[in-house]
């Protein structure tokens, strides 16, 4: 008999600090409060968890938060009842006495593993694909993000509104929020040294590091500098739903990883992202999928512009030279944004379509 109100192990490795955490968190809080979910989230770090949502306690071996059972992961894992449905975030390695735990129920698990957006076509032909263990009684599905119909789509609140962004007047408004980047410096110069005013709301972490290394002086939380025609204000660390309050209040949004980056896209704003560095440039071939399918609607000069900058923000070309186009492209890219949300909605939201994949599979 199919549960009314499954329970589910959601198990997150962190790896990226922040961006493994803020996925898992914004799907746990789906699947609990949108599906009535009993889940439990095993974590290995709960200090990212604390900044991502305040009332977290990250000294708690367990808690309960917005109805979900929060549990520290440790290295020794203590016996646990496997849930109706396992999920390991981004190929995480269960624990082995969990796995055999699963093998041993005479019904079977539903164990999903939830891999990494991506725009390259061959995720179409994996999404969804049994992988039987080679020892055990088990199978484990593949579950892609994506942008299409072919895959499980993006994570999206199911009552989420995203109106299109009011124009403002003022200076140009961009937020930062970045990993270790040397193309920030020249960047921060060209706008410096330009003659429009500009903005930049920078964040807690790797980005006020690098405007303070460039700025060779502090810049405090609250705290305000003017360099030239820039304007560098530091922010404190926000909760997810203050930072989506962010992107949307900003004419320009720099974002990092996965899941900042499907935000900026709801938010329907201009955007720029820095994909996560992996070895032998792969992520360059994520990146160009990512700006192949974005930019198939784009005339030119906005596409070429686009590209260009994103090449050099992620260290192939020179931002100071890349940025007068881009700049210039903007208006374009704002234009594009709302029909592009619309398009990235049509799959149906992951949570949603994830929860579908497993009822069907449990038995």
């Amino acid at each position: 008999m199919i549960p009314a109100n499954p329970s589910c192990d959601l198990f997150c490795a962190v790896v990226d600090n922040l961006g493994d955490a803020a996925v898992c968190w914004r799907l746990a809080r789906q699947l609990a409060g949108e599906h009535g979910w009993r889940v439990r989230l095993w974590i290995d770090d709960p200090a990212p968890l604390a900044l991502l949502r305040p009332g977290v306690d990250p000294a708690l071996a367990r808690q309960r938060v917005d109805g979900i059972e929060v549990r520290h992961w440790p290295r020794r894992f203590p016996p646990a009842e496997p849930a109706d449905v396992v999920i390991e975030a981004f190929a995480c390695e269960l624990p082995e006495n969990y796995v055999l735990a699963m093998a041993a129920r005479p019904r079977p698990r539903v164990w999903i593993n939830l891999e990494y957006l991506s725009a390259e076509d061959w995720v179409h032909d994996c999404h969804g694909l049994p992988s039987p263990h080679p020892t055990l009684p088990l199978v484990k599905h593949f579950f892609f993000p994506g942008f299409t119909a072919e895959t499980g789509g993006l994570l999206r609140e199911r009552e989420a509104r995203f109106p299109p962004p009011a124009a403002h007047s003022g200076p140009l408004t961009v937020s930062l929020f970045c990993y270790d980047n040397p193309a920030l410096a020249a960047l921060l110069a060209t706008w410096a040294n330009g003659a429009e005013p500009i903005r930049c709301r920078v964040t807690e972490g790797a980005a006020r590091r690098q405007v303070e290394a460039w700025l060779g002086l502090p810049l405090a939380v609250g705290r305000t500098r003017h360099h030239g025609a820039l304007t560098l204000e530091a922010l404190p660390f926000l909760a997810q739903g203050d930072y989506d309050g962010l992107l949307a209040g900003c004419d320009l949004n720099f974002v990092r990883g996965e899941d900042s980056f499907v935000r900026a896209q709801w938010a329907q704003r201009p955007f720029v992202w820095q994909i996560y560095p992996q070895a032998e440039n792969a992520h360059r071939l994520k990146l160009d999928a990512f700006l192949a399918r974005y930019g198939a609607e784009l005339a030119e000069p906005a596409a070429g512009a686009l590209t260009r900058f994103w090449h050099a923000w992620n260290g192939d070309g020179k931002v100071a030279e890349a940025w007068p186009d881009f700049r210039a492209a903007l208006p374009a890219l704002q234009a594009h944004g709302q029909p592009w949300a619309a398009t990235i909605a049509l799959p149906g939201n992951l949570a949603e379509n994830l929860a579908q994949f497993c009822l069907s599979r449990l038995k």
